[in-house]
């Protein structure tokens, strides 16, 4: 069985910062890649970030320059630090992964991640 679990989560002022991580475990848990995605109340899920195991990083144009994904591969865990934090970033955050290799075109495609987490909230106060 693979496990995502998600940690990091809080209240925070604006203008602060969090940083989020999440873990993967599994006997059979392989991944390409890992990113994270976030849904706000009354919203869908949107595309936060990725980093591939080659070494590539995306970002959504919402969070760029404000937030910096970084993984380990042989641990299985990814990160998010968010700087700059605004309440609209205000949501629950998943942690996903990708068997398959990640592109610039397919990085942001919620569907083609194979594994998600539970998810974490995060909550910005203006």
């Amino acid at each position: 069985q693979v496990q995502l679990v998600e940690s990091g989560g809080g209240l925070v002022q604006a203008g602060g910062s969090l940083r989020l991580s999440c873990a993967a475990s599994g006997r059979t848990f392989s991944s390409s890649a890992m990113g994270w995605f976030r849904q706000a109340p009354g919203k869908g899920r949107v595309f936060v970030a990725a980093v591939s195991w080659s070494g590539n990083t995306y970002y959504s144009e919402s969070v760029k320059d404000r937030f910096t994904i970084s993984g380990d591969n042989a641990e299985n865990t990814v990160y998010l630090q968010m700087n700059s934090l605004r309440p609209e970033d205000t949501a629950v955050y998943y942690c996903a992964a990708k068997k398959d290799a990640l592109y610039s075109t397919t990085a942001p495609l919620r569907s083609l991640y194979d594994y998600w987490g539970q998810g974490t909230q995060v909550t910005v106060s203006s």
